[in-house]
């Protein structure tokens, strides 16, 4: 069935099929990428764990081991390099942990910020965006997935992934008794860290569930009781968000590297998902668009979309080089060895895609979509949201990995692999979301306004 709409108010009405061509694309997608993820197990096996060459490779690791963490604390004036932590623990199954950790962290603040727009569109009771909301509501769905997977691997391999759970740190007399960890243990331990995760989890998809059966009721019922219901729901979760996403920030990304710490990391990391969010969203608009749906959804709307996208790649920028420049002027040993470990570390990976998040999430995106024709122009959003999302994906690789893998970190089959299995799992996921109510809210109350917004 295509997409087909009347642009009376009071009628307008569409519904995605998600078509069985569809769902065998994307499975083919899916498996494609467990194959890819098994070969690249299968290659990390044999080049980091085969017979005598694991012996050879242990002794140079722990010679390369010794040797950079001498550097780095030369160059950091003494801090302890979490890079060298990382390899005093390295396993070659720790990358393929270290993965499945990257994705979910990075598909759960995807799925979440879906709900995020949601709200601030009901708390600032904006009209524009009730022709597109359909879609952003539709993301939370995959927090089914991503919030298990990342308890589950917290509970079974989270030493793997955090330096402050490895045995002994925060004994006092232990060889691995650490002062720094010792002192936050307060809040880094592991019991205390599962209820956060469980709590505001549970309490995302709460919300989500009551905000998503709310929205679709209100098709059936229309008046304006059930909006005022809606904006109460979004002010609520407005709030629950805004503590947790700082702490899951903390927790998820920031306690790797244990010894330091940002104050800016809350908002670094939640202006690096809200942008990849937005992006996905408009995304997700202009294939839907290309499909025949949403006809409704205008070159205003778009430019609106646009606009998110350039301010907030912009307010990335911002955070980013504010947290780099503060910790370079400042040149504290225990704040300088982050970017030292990114940038002159022992992996020239780290490098390379240093220097493509910034070309990835701020030039392109500033010069692409800097003019007003780009933002209302369907090709130049494509463009626009591939290097987003891309470089965002880059973004979180780098605020992960150099923590947990050290040397060992690089862009293989393994990383192809997880990638391509997490983004096929979202796409299913959220094509299925979406065919269970109309793409348009028919009676939200500022409909009328939405269908003839013009800017």
């Amino acid at each position: 069935m295509a997409g087909h709409s009347h642009f009376s108010p009071a009628n307008v009405e569409e519904h995605f099929e998600f078509s069985s061509e569809g769902k065998k694309r994307i499975i083919i997608a899916f498996i494609a990428g467990l194959v890819a993820l098994a070969l690249g197990i299968y290659l990390l096996s044999k080049g980091e764990s085969g017979g005598h060459e694991v012996a050879a490779a242990g002794h140079e690791a722990a010679n390369a081991g010794h040797e950079a963490t001498n550097a780095a604390e030369h160059l950091s004036g003494g801090a302890a390099s979490h890079q060298a932590k990382a390899e005093e623990h390295y396993d070659w199954t720790n990358r393929i942990w270290a993965n499945v950790w990257l994705n979910a962290v990075f598909f759960t603040g995807i799925s979440v910020i879906g709900m995020f727009f949601v709200s601030l569109q009901y708390l600032s009771k904006a009209g524009w965006s009730s022709v597109i909301k359909r879609v952003p509501e539709a993301f939370p769905k995959f927090l089914y997935y991503s919030l298990p997977i990342l308890l589950v691997v917290f509970f079974f391999k989270g030493d793997v992934i955090f330096h402050w759970m490895h045995h002994g740190v925060t004994e006092v007399g232990s060889e691995n008794y650490d002062k720094i960890i010792a002192g936050k243990a307060g809040y880094l331990n592991k019991n205390f860290f599962m209820a956060r995760l469980v709590v505001f989890g549970a309490l995302w998809i709460i919300l989500w569930n009551m905000l998503r059966k709310k929205s679709i009721e209100e098709d059936l019922v229309g008046g304006t009781e059930i909006f005022t219901k809606l904006v109460r729901l979004g002010v609520a979760f407005i709030v629950i968000f805004g503590a947790s996403s700082s702490m899951f920030a903390w927790d998820w990304v920031m306690s790797i590297d244990t010894h330091w710490f940002s104050t800016m990391f809350g908002w670094y990391m939640f202006s690096s998902w809200h942008v990849t969010g937005l992006a996905i969203i408009t995304l997700t608009i202009l294939l839907l668009k290309d499909k025949g749906y949403m006809a409704y959804v205008n070159e205003n709307h778009l430019h609106d979309l646009g606009k998110f996208m350039f301010a907030f790649s912009i307010f990335w920028s911002y955070v980013w080089f504010s947290q780099f420049l503060l910790i370079y002027y400042a040149n504290f040993p225990e704040e300088t060895i982050y970017f030292l470990e990114r940038w002159e570390g022992h992996n020239k990976i780290y490098k390379t895609s240093e220097v493509l998040n910034i070309f990835f999430n701020f030039f392109f995106p500033f010069l692409v979509l800097m003019t007003r024709d780009a933002k209302r122009t369907s090709i130049f959003l494509k463009i626009a949201c591939f290097f987003i999302i891309s470089g965002h994906y880059i973004d979180f690789y780098q605020m992960i990995m150099p923590g947990v893998l050290g040397k060992h970190g690089g862009y293989g089959l393994v990383e192809f692999g997880m990638l391509t299995v997490f983004s096929s799992a979202f796409i299913y996921v959220v094509s299925n979301e979406l065919t269970k109510a109309s793409l348009v809210a028919k009676n939200h109350p500022f409909l009328t306004e939405a269908l003839h917004h013009d800017i």
